[in-house]
């Protein structure tokens, strides 16, 4: 489904498609329920059949033989039971598993700006606790609903055959439960809402405080790690206490409701023995159906809590599957097909929200086909943006970005971003080996390829060195490389990638000296017959660009080659003479 349909259907509904590709075993499941409540129903009537009739007039080969069928009949319900526990089981996971899916994909197309708003810990809250709770929905709700709806009107149907007086007064009691189930359900879904909110929030603690724990030792910093966590485990006890007290009252309020009715039953059942209109077996029966009837209240129960933690669960999950990415393709968007690497930045101006200050102003610059220019300039002033929006990271607020002439907001974003390899200053490297890492750059790609990219890396003889090769494994976000070797990862990533159109983001800050200048050459001969655009702090990496751009005050404040900035001795010629490069 398409995040319109999320945004046009009701929860019912979505709920409810879910089940489509599952049909077979929810069918079973449903099947083998009904028996189970039918089997249930039986044995009480037999009960009172064989008491009335069967051993009063001495028909025991008649009891013996129902008493058989009775025993198979349970022996029938125990595999009913295990189908219904395993298979219906099985059909929430396959539920939960396919809403995850189509969340993780969801979550995929969103832009930048979407989790630059939200913390990981809370987004992996939702597609782990929270979906988990809506696949036990997904098993138990409909088969809890439907074995109680089918028993409890079996049990009355039944009762009013027995004693429709005794059974009237029985069902007074179940309209005073149906009013407080409703009462109490608004009450659980609001605090069940807000536990999920808190859960979301201490996910997004631990997650921030675990990531940055070399952080926080390194300033001794723990105390204040503990209390942030604490102030967060704080607020969702909190939730949780509101939660557990609409839980109690709704329990205490049911369990009065049960016993109020026990005593109606004995009560009312033993005036109308003295009355003479009601018999002990009747009574017994009764008695029997009215443990049947509880039965099916106190599922009622349980599907009432599981019902709120589950909606509360999907109706985050459905919040999250209408939230529509702000970097999309347009409707008529082309294929960006062969690139040669013309890029046309036209008068763009960019800012991160329409309340936020600007980050780049009437910037106007055009690049050639296999030309190199470096972008320079003091922190913060939008080098790093300016490289973002050229594969819409983000989408410019004015002007436009063309690449061979053609506005990158009319391209699709696979083609388009196919055809950019970026290397960042801030390397990130998934949890894996050395060789995935570098692979990743492309798909499939032989080993050979792979080498040859470590190669031209300047990392083959590093990873040769290590005791597993390129299966090493490099740890959550490369923590197990040094700062130098992840970033060399990442440049044989690109390197592999081979694309078109080159971004470097300070590509090579993690390197020591000796390393920078050992694959400076490298970077030079791959930006042969390739744009490329390098974002540099250290000039002694951009003096065989062909144009530099220096972005100072959101704005190019100076174009040119080396020579000539150099020469104008502006601001480009002050920082080169702050690094003592002349």
């Amino acid at each position: 489904m398409t995040t319109k349909d999320f945004q046009n259907r009701g929860y019912l509904s979505l709920f409810a498609s879910y089940y489509r590709p599952h049909i077979k075993l929810f069918v079973l499941d449903m099947v083998c329920a009904l028996l189970i409540s039918i089997v249930d129903l039986v044995f009480p009537w037999v009960s009172r059949t064989s008491m009335n009739t069967l051993l009063p007039q001495g028909l025991f080969p008649t009891f013996f033989a129902v008493m058989a069928i009775m025993v198979l009949a349970y022996l029938a319900k125990g595999g009913m039971y295990f189908i219904v526990t395993y298979w219906g089981h099985m059909m929430g996971v396959n539920l939960e598993a396919d809403m995850r899916r189509d969340l993780f994909e969801h979550m995929q197309t969103l832009s930048f700006s979407f989790f630059d708003k939200n913390r990981t810990g809370i987004l992996m809250s939702r597609v782990t606790t929270d979906l988990f709770e809506i696949g036990e929905l997904a098993h138990h709700g409909p088969e809890d609903l439907f074995i109680s709806c089918v028993t409890l009107i079996g049990a009355f149907c039944v009762m009013l055959g027995i004693c429709w007086q005794l059974a009237l007064a029985v069902f007074v009691i179940v309209p005073v439960f149906v009013a407080f189930t409703i009462y109490q359900r608004r009450r659980m879904s609001r605090a069940s809402v807000e536990v999920k909110k808190k859960t979301g929030v201490i996910n997004g603690e631990v997650e921030s405080s675990l990531s940055g724990i070399r952080t926080a030792q390194a300033f001794a910093n723990e105390h204040q790690e503990n209390e942030k966590f604490n102030a967060s485990n704080d607020q969702f006890r909190t939730a949780k206490r509101g939660y557990y007290q609409a839980m109690a009252t709704y329990h205490a309020g049911m369990e009065t409701c049960v016993g109020m009715m026990s005593v109606v039953v004995i009560a009312f059942g033993g005036w109308l023995i003295m009355e003479g209109k009601m018999d002990f077996t009747d009574l017994i029966t009764f008695s029997l159906y009215v443990t049947t009837f509880i039965t099916p209240i106190r599922k009622l129960s349980a599907f009432t809590e599981q019902f709120m933690q589950g909606m509360a669960g999907f109706s985050r999950f459905v919040e999250l599957m209408r939230t529509e990415p702000e970097i999309q393709d347009s409707p008529d968007a082309a294929d960006a097909g062969e690139v040669h690497g013309q890029i046309d930045l036209n008068h763009v101006t960019f800012a991160y929200a329409p309340d936020k200050p600007t980050v780049l102003e009437d910037i106007d610059l055009h690049v050639a086909p296999g030309e190199t220019v470096a972008v320079v300039g003091p922190s913060g002033g939008g080098k790093s943006t300016l490289c973002q929006l050229i594969p819409r990271f983000y989408d410019v607020t004015g002007g436009a970005i063309l690449v061979d002439g053609k506005d990158v907001r009319e391209l699709t974003l696979a083609s388009l971003r196919k055809n950019i390899g970026i290397v960042q200053q801030d390397v990130f490297l998934f949890a894996g080996t050395i060789f995935d890492n570098i692979a990743y750059g492309k798909p499939g790609a032989t080993e050979e390829e792979v080498y040859a990219a470590a190669k031209r890396a300047e990392l083959y003889d590093d990873v040769m060195a290590m005791p597993d090769g390129f299966q090493t494994y490099v740890g959550e976000r490369g923590v197990m490389l040094s700062g130098g070797q992840k970033q060399r990862v990442s440049i044989a990533r690109v390197f592999l990638k081979d694309p078109p159109v080159l971004i470097l983001d300070e590509a090579t800050s993690a390197l020591d000296t000796v390393t920078e200048q050992r694959i400076q050459s490298a970077f030079d001969a791959l930006a042969q017959g390739r744009t490329t655009l390098i974002i540099a702090h250290r000039l002694s990496t951009i003096q065989s660009a062909h144009r530099i751009a220096l972005i100072d005050d959101n704005r190019i404040a100076e174009l040119g080659t080396w020579d000539e900035l150099l020469a104008r001795g502006g601001e480009f010629a002050a920082l080169c003479k702050a690094q003592q490069i002349s």
